[in-house]
């Protein structure tokens, strides 16, 4: 993956990916929670990007301890980038795009 940053819009039970492959091809995709983790070791990213919510928390703490950075951002930073309709795949896209903001402010993930 190029910048090595994988977007995801958190769900119940599905994720909406998105981010660049190392040929520049975006990665636009749903995957189910039993298949993330597969999906999330074949693209090898290094960051992971996602709105703070109540379970990206969790998620960022998962993510963390399989050797990743997990970032959280605010809602309200990402919702300048929402471009259309709003749904799964055009949220992924926002929080991707916001990701790469060099002067993004992250929150604070809580440590258990």
């Amino acid at each position: 993956m190029t910048k090595g940053l994988l977007a995801i819009d958190l769900e119940k039970q599905s994720f909406h990916l998105h981010g660049v492959d190392g040929d520049g091809a975006i990665i636009s995709r749903k995957v189910s929670r039993a298949k993330l983790a597969n999906i999330v070791n074949e693209l090898a990213p290094k960051t992971i990007a996602m709105e703070a919510c109540a379970s990206a928390h969790h998620w960022a703490r998962w993510f963390m301890a399989d050797g990743r950075q997990g970032r959280l951002i605010n809602p309200r930073f990402v919702k300048p980038f929402v471009r259309g309709s709003k749904n799964d795949a055009v949220d992924a896209e926002a929080i991707y795009e916001a990701a790469t903001r060099p002067t993004m402010r992250y929150c604070a993930g809580e440590v258990d």
